[in-house]
């Protein structure tokens, strides 16, 4: 027997995936446009196609714009859905900016309205109003923050898993509001009846303007904070590196639990907004599953507070024109709808894949361009040549006269 020693021929793959370099914001706008662009024509071939030639092409985005810009109730409500997501998005951006990934903001949104609407049930005709409102925040505020702080404290003292802990938490808030629904309501349908007493008071005579102030001046102050403030550069160190946080002297236990209880207390407001003000009782849907749009929202926005309003505009007029469309082109099912965002949205994000990541082939790293000569310096060389030959040669003249 030989003792040939065999060499595995290891094989390159096709292709891989490469971080692109900086990337123009113009060519980055252009990109997100023409993605957005491909998005909705594909889903109106779709929609056309299913609707049996019912309708046409355009109709699709007749009824898309119909259903967020028809008539003064849906703008409204299309700013008011926007503003609520934006809140939502907000009180997740901190705590995804430190790495800590909370899924539990539908709970935390559900223990803000129940709260709410506890303080209304129970104190609303027996105490002031203002004396009302004035419990309602502070209860909402509290309960979200506490929400949020419970696997905060245990990932901060026993690295417990936050993503499974915060989803945890959602399911106990749900049934927690279906709980005091049939214990206020024992004969009910499990719905709960809009209370009169205690309600939030509506601004300058108008039901959706109170909302959108709230989420403005939270809009503001969260964009300061991360900006500006200490606290958001700690979550920041934090969220790149814990070593390199405490190496600079950063509290990282002490900083887990601040952020959590700012993203907590805001979902507390949002549930707050949507039982106290808008609806004036409490759902087990009442959160709309907003807890889980809000990460798309905020990862669009690229955590930046500004860009995610675009990003809940767009979401929101997604969700409220596709519902239009459902109308209009007679679907009885939610999942087409539903269907049809999710291709807008794969669009979108295939498109800031490609616009931070790029594919480089086999072989493209082996493929060297000759570089292109510098005529300058092919210039200056010669020159230098010649000057340093016609030197050369009257040394050698002047050294033969010599001798």
């Amino acid at each position: 027997m030989s003792n040939v020693k065999t060499e595995k021929s290891v094989r390159e793959p096709l292709f891989h995936i490469a971080k692109r370099g900086g990337l123009p914001l113009w060519k980055g706008i252009l990109i997100r446009f023409i993605a957005i662009f491909a998005g909705l024509l594909v889903c109106g071939i779709f929609v056309t196609v299913a609707a049996d030639g019912k309708k046409g092409f355009f109709d699709v985005f007749a009824s898309l714009f119909s259903g967020a810009f028809g008539t003064e109730r849906r703008r409204w409500l299309l700013l008011q859905d926007t503003a609520l997501l934006l809140g939502v998005s907000l009180a997740l951006v901190p705590a995804f900016k430190m790495k800590f990934w909370n899924l539990g903001g539908n709970g935390q949104i559900l223990m803000g309205c129940l709260t709410s609407t506890m303080c209304m049930f129970y104190l609303g005709g027996k105490l002031p109003d203002p004396v009302v409102w004035l419990i309602m925040t502070v209860s909402a505020i509290a309960a979200g923050a506490l929400w949020a702080v419970i696997p905060a404290l245990f990932k901060a003292f026993f690295r417990t898993n936050e993503s499974l802990f915060t989803l945890m938490m959602n399911y106990i808030a749900f049934h927690l509001v279906c709980f005091f629904i049939s214990y206020w309501y024992p004969k009910g349908t499990g719905t709960m009846t809009p209370l009169e007493a205690g309600v939030l008071p509506d601004l300058f005579g108008n039901k959706y303007l109170l909302t959108l102030f709230v989420v403005v001046l939270l809009t503001v102050f969260m964009f300061a904070y991360l900006r500006f403030s200490k606290h958001g550069y700690e979550l920041s160190v934090v969220g790149e590196s814990e070593n390199t946080a405490r190496y600079i002297g950063v509290n990282v236990k002490g900083v887990i639990i601040r952020t959590l209880l700012l993203s907590g207390a805001i979902c507390g407001i949002v549930g707050l907004l949507i039982s106290g003000s808008i609806n004036h009782a409490v759902g087990s849907n009442y959160d709309n599953n907003m807890g889980f749009t809000a990460i798309m929202a905020a990862w669009l926005g690229k955590f930046d507070p500004l860009i995610i309003v675009l990003t809940s505009f767009f979401i929101t007029f997604l969700t409220r024109g596709m519902g239009q469309v459902r109308t209009d082109f007679g679907f009885t099912s939610e999942a087409l709808s539903s269907v049809i965002i999710g291709i807008i949205y794969f669009c979108v994000i295939a498109c800031e894949f490609f616009i931070s990541y790029q594919i480089k082939f086999n072989g493209e790293h082996k493929k060297t361009k000759k570089p292109k000569k510098n005529r300058f310096e092919e210039t200056v060389k010669r020159d230098f040549a010649e000057e340093f030959k016609m030197a050369k040669e009257e040394n050698f003249e002047e050294n033969k006269e010599e001798k």
